[in-house]
């Protein structure tokens, strides 16, 4: 009898069956599935936080901006004889020249239901109620009482004795380093003799703020025609992005007589110099939106805040807002410079 031997036996096969593979591969594709959906909220959640995140700087950022240059709103232009009149500089014309002005003639509007700022203020410090012209030597030459507060490359404002109507007025420039008492100026004004000449200083500014586009955008008045938009020839610079409305009301003194104290809110431009006395300051709002576009609504309502029943906030001009998470910017900022002018013994 024969036997063979083990070491001639060949080792029997082990693995996995078919049936034993397509359950490993359906347990495999479970737990794949739930890793994804964990990654999937946990993006989501970093991209909501994230987004936040981005919404309250730029927010931050477009506020801060707006406070800065509304702390300086009238300083050098709040004097009777400048105070409602046009402006002109260059080739355009500024309409109503004040402060502040809401939603201004001219300047074409933002987004839906946002509103525009100008806002106007000098660099100058010499006299806020500028400079008496004791005589006029040429069309461009001023001999004025006080010449010592102008420098080469001061922008001014000459106004006549008595106030024009309608008043028209220029911005000039202060050609050459005075010699008193003479003050000469690019242009000139005809008629100056006991006239006043305003000395805005070598950095004045007149700037516009607009929300356009979901962007807070800026355009500088006494550098490019504001009239334009954006489209046209790039005028308007993005100050902020992500901001879906600017909302600005007028703090007003309404008590009569007028005791200084802000009384309530509205957008009326005061149109006699007598009423901006009793505009005591601005009351605004930056709603910042977040960049994350969720899939369901997250926001159910517009925003409110302290003035919306003179200036609510509308977002419905976007047809995905409820879609975005929003961040509101509140502030009051007092006109100093208007305040400065004292209480007047009327409003109208």
């Amino acid at each position: 009898m024969r036997y063979k031997n083990k070491r001639d036996r060949k080792p029997q096969q082990a693995g996995f069956s078919l049936i034993e593979l397509m359950v490993g591969m359906v347990v495999a594709m479970v737990a794949m599935i739930i890793v994804a959906q964990i990654f999937k909220m946990s993006e989501g959640s970093r991209r909501t936080t994230t987004g936040g995140d981005d919404a309250q700087t730029v927010g931050a950022i477009a506020m801060t901006e707006l406070q800065r240059e509304l702390r300086q709103a009238g300083q050098g232009l709040m004097s009777a004889n400048l105070l409602g009149c046009d402006l002109t500089v260059g080739t355009w014309t500024i309409s109503g020249l004040a402060p502040l002005t809401i939603n201004p003639t001219g300047i074409p509007a933002g987004d839906t239901n946002t509103d525009t700022l100008l806002i106007a203020y000098g660099s100058s410090f010499g006299s806020p109620e500028g400079d008496r012209v004791n005589a006029q030597t040429s069309s461009n030459t001023y001999a004025m009482t006080v010449s010592s507060s102008f420098h080469l490359n001061d922008w001014v404002i000459a106004t006549p004795a008595s106030r024009a109507t309608p008043c028209a007025l220029q911005l000039d420039q202060v050609t050459s380093a005075p010699v008193a008492p003479n003050v000469t100026v690019k242009t000139g004004m005809a008629g100056l003799a006991n006239g006043v000449v305003f000395n805005l200083g070598p950095t004045p500014r007149v700037v516009a703020y607009a929300v356009r586009n979901g962007h807070l955008t800026s355009c500088d008045y006494l550098a490019v025609d504001c009239s334009k938009t954006k489209t046209d020839d790039g005028q308007w610079v993005e100050v902020a992005d992500g901001i879906a409305s600017l909302r600005v009301v007028y703090g007003r003194d309404t008590s009569s007589p007028p005791d200084g104290q802000l009384d309530g809110y509205d957008q009326i431009t005061p149109t006699k110099t007598t009423a901006w006395s009793c505009v005591l300051a601005a009351r605004l709002v930056v709603v910042a939106r977040s960049g994350q576009l969720e899939k369901t609504a997250v926001t159910a309502t517009a925003p409110e805040w302290a003035a919306s029943s003179a200036a609510a906030i509308t977002l419905s001009g976007n047809s995905d807002w409820q879609l975005y998470r929003y961040k509101t910017f509140e502030t009051i900022v007092p006109l100093r410079n208007v305040a400065w002018q004292g209480t007047p013994s009327t409003c109208s």
